[in-house]
């Protein structure tokens, strides 16, 4: 039941994630909009806490990953994917544990 619970979790975070940049894609623009908040400090701050949250995550994969191309596409995908993309990565890596914690955190090559 654990892993049921955690895989609608992580579906209902990215979809939420993927919704929240489709309406910001939509009815924003992106240049002006994003030229406003390098104008505010707390914008700044916003974007470093943002991309070491997706450095966090990278260096998560990074561990639990053998493949180096793997690891390469999935830290340069977040990089230009944001957190949707770490998403994805979150709900194929549970699906391939089936439900092994320990396998999930920390790959399958970990003793």
């Amino acid at each position: 039941m654990g892993m049921k619970i955690a895989l609608l979790y992580l579906i209902v975070l990215t979809l939420t994630m993927a919704g929240a940049l489709a309406y910001g894609f939509i009815v924003g623009d992106f240049w002006i909009d994003g030229g406003e908040l390098m104008d505010n400090p707390w914008g700044i701050v916003s974007l470093f806490d943002v991309y070491v949250g997706f450095f966090f995550f990278i260096g998560w994969i990074w561990y639990r990953d053998c493949c180096l191309t793997g690891k390469l596409f999935w830290s340069v995908a977040i990089l230009l994917g944001g957190n949707v993309v770490a998403g994805i990565y979150a709900i194929i890596a549970l699906y391939k544990s089936d439900g092994d914690a320990r396998i999930f955190f920390m790959g399958e090559e970990k003793p």
